[in-house]
């Protein structure tokens, strides 16, 4: 936990009074003790120091000062065919990490239905998983998830109405993501298209393609998706780094 992550609300009471997971952290790994400094965000909000007033048993309180922002530098959203449920607990997590703002997941002809009844796509359990990357990742912008059951109404419906510049991973394109000449300017956001192990079909691509996608490949290795969707964010970062110079 490098970010001690807090909700808007509980800023209401002063000071504030820590108990549970975030308590547990602060006093068995970091072993604060009154006088302490740590790094804190708020959901949503600013970020800035949190200073421990008291240890008492199980609770924590601190006084907290939030008033720096954090900063985007790359904005992407992440439009994603549902994969297994293991792979899709890390892409969360990882792809919060990696600076994500909204994620998009969406059937494909490829991806099985029961996918779509995992308990990974509760509410309660996205939220926590985007939470832990936020915290790795010291930032307190929350992603949104969508959860599209249909890829017709997704394609025909969603796509159009959102805002961006889109790409899509395909092993049968022949440019690579450093030849497509938006990828990674400054101010650009992203619609970044991931499909499922076996591959979008053609139709799919077709589809996108409709859209105004511009398609890539990665080379001639076969990823596993979460290890593709880590690898894309960390390439548009550092094209990102690169061209912003």
């Amino acid at each position: 936990m490098n970010l001690l992550l807090i909700e808007n609300d509980e800023r209401v009471h002063r000071p504030i009074t820590l108990t549970g997971r975030r308590s547990e952290h602060l006093r068995k790994v970091l072993k604060v003790v009154p006088g302490d400094s740590i790094r804190v965000g708020v959901v949503g909000g600013g970020v800035g120091t949190g200073r421990v007033l008291a240890v008492d048993g199980e609770a924590v309180q601190l006084e907290v000062d939030v008033s720096e922002q954090p900063v985007c530098d790359l904005n992407v959203e992440l439009i994603l065919a549902v994969p297994r449920p293991i792979m899709l607990q890390r892409i969360l997590k990882q792809g919060t990490v990696l600076g994500v703002r909204r994620f998009h997941l969406i059937r494909s002809r490829r991806v099985e239905k029961s996918f779509f009844h995992s308990p990974v796509l509760e509410p309660e359990k996205m939220r926590g998983l985007l939470l832990e990357g936020m915290e790795q990742a010291m930032d307190t912008w929350l992603p949104e998830v969508h959860v599209h059951h249909r890829f017709k109404p997704f394609v025909e419906d969603v796509l159009p109405t959102l805002d961006g510049t889109g790409i899509i991973a395909d092993p049968g394109a022949s440019g690579t993501l450093a030849g497509i000449p938006v990828a990674g300017e400054a101010g650009q956001r992203l619609l970044l298209a991931v499909g499922p192990e076996g591959g979008w079909s053609d139709h799919e691509l077709q589809c996108f393609a409709d859209q105004g996608f511009y398609g890539f490949t990665m080379g001639n290795r076969i990823l596993h998706v979460d290890t593709a969707v880590v690898s894309l964010l960390a390439q548009l970062q550092l094209l990102y780094d690169l061209r912003k110079r």
